[in-house]
């Protein structure tokens, strides 16, 4: 059981810790791939955050929901990556035809996290230069969160393409991962 942190109800301490629990076992899924797309999908749910609790920004609504799709699909390619991977390391371990199409499946998931993360760090920059008070903070802290989302799963697609050389998807990949670090910097530089 986590410490009680002041947290109401304390339930956002424990789904934290549930989630840390699983991910720190000593099975091989949930990954990174996984975590990437959940972190990438929780600063989604900061965007919207910001966009609720934003007065004086116009496109609030519009804003939040796009960042509460963004979530959304992110959370999915989540799962889909955990099987992905869950199919590569079997296909490892028999060392058959299917391994390449495996590792394949398992570098175009994180490809499209890493695309989506890009997307929520996109949203999060304007929700920083547009929110006001508090939510401004929520936002740049989403910008950052979602670009390390997008450079994690870079990693997971080089990883996964090794045997492909100059593979398109890594360049899309790193492409994405980049707009992403962009993103947040203009986030981060956003004024109070």
């Amino acid at each position: 059981m986590p410490p009680d942190d002041g947290i109401t109800g304390n339930a956002s301490a424990e789904i934290a810790h549930e989630l840390a629990e699983l991910v720190s076992s000593a099975e091989a899924v949930p990954g990174a791939g996984w975590v990437a797309g959940v972190s990438a999908g929780l600063a989604a749910a900061l965007v919207a955050k910001a966009a609720s609790r934003s007065e004086g920004w116009a496109d609030a609504e519009g804003a939040r929901a796009q960042a509460l799709a963004l979530r959304d699909r992110l959370l999915a390619l989540a799962g889909q990556d955990a099987r992905a991977y869950e199919r590569a390391l079997d296909a490892l371990e028999r060392r058959d035809e299917a391994l390449q199409r495996a590792l394949v499946r398992a570098a175009e998931v994180p490809l499209l996290i890493s695309e989506t993360a890009a997307d929520v760090a996109q949203l999060a920059a304007e929700a920083a230069e547009a929110a006001d008070g508090a939510a401004q903070a929520d936002a740049s802290a989403a910008a950052a969160l979602a670009s390390g989302a997008a450079r994690a799963a870079v990693r997971l697609v080089e990883v996964n393409l090794v045997t492909l050389a100059e593979d398109a998807r890594l360049g899309r990949a790193r492409r994405a991962a980049d707009a992403a670090s962009e993103a947040a910097g203009r986030a981060l530089a956003a004024q109070p």
